[in-house]
């Protein structure tokens, strides 16, 4: 037998994200850059209230930036070789915000701060595992309702689970006919 449970929330915090970036002819240049800009609005987010638990580092990198040759449409050609000309650092942070009243307002005002790169807020449930046990539950709830009648039915009675999986749900996955996929 099979049970099916549902549970839906409201959605109790939400996500912000976002990326500074520092130039500079070398990486330490560029990092400053970064570094003073994230520092920005980091300041910024715990003057609004967000505790630094709920801010984390999502990635970090720094890479090269390199001078290309020109093309050449007519010979002769003069060709020169392509050479670091400088650095760029990406610095992307992600930011738990708990009171969704001011998941706007953080966003404004990080953009009034020079940050440029904002995405979000993503709206979402922190606790999804109390959900999933509530609908968890109704599932088995329903199912045993069913194997109780399949025992009286069948004249059989219940003694133990033999065996239990979960399936979170999603989508039917396409089944395609050989005919379809090769034409």
């Amino acid at each position: 037998v099979d049970g099916m449970g549902k549970a839906a929330a409201i959605p109790d915090i939400a996500t912000i994200s976002f990326s500074v970036t520092g130039e500079g002819k070398t990486a330490s240049q560029a990092q400053d850059e970064a570094t003073q800009k994230n520092n920005v609005a980091l300041a910024l987010l715990k003057e609004k209230g967000i505790e630094d638990k709920d801010m984390k580092t999502t990635s970090y990198s720094v890479s090269p930036k390199y001078s290309y040759p020109q093309p050449c449409y007519a010979a002769p050609c003069a060709y020169d070789e392509q050479r670091v000309i400088g650095y760029t650092v990406n610095q992307s942070t992600e930011v738990k915000v708990r009171d969704l009243g001011i998941a706007g307002d953080l966003l404004s005002a990080l953009g009034d701060a020079g940050i440029s790169q904002l995405y979000g807020p993503n709206f979402q449930v922190e606790n999804e595992d109390t959900v999933r046990a509530e609908a968890r539950k109704e599932a088995i709830e329903e199912a045993r309702a069913k194997a109780q009648v399949l025992a009286r039915d069948l004249g059989v009675r219940l003694v133990r689970v033999v065996s239990f999986s979960e399936n979170a749900g999603g989508y039917p996955a396409p089944y395609f006919r050989a005919d379809m996929a090769m034409g």
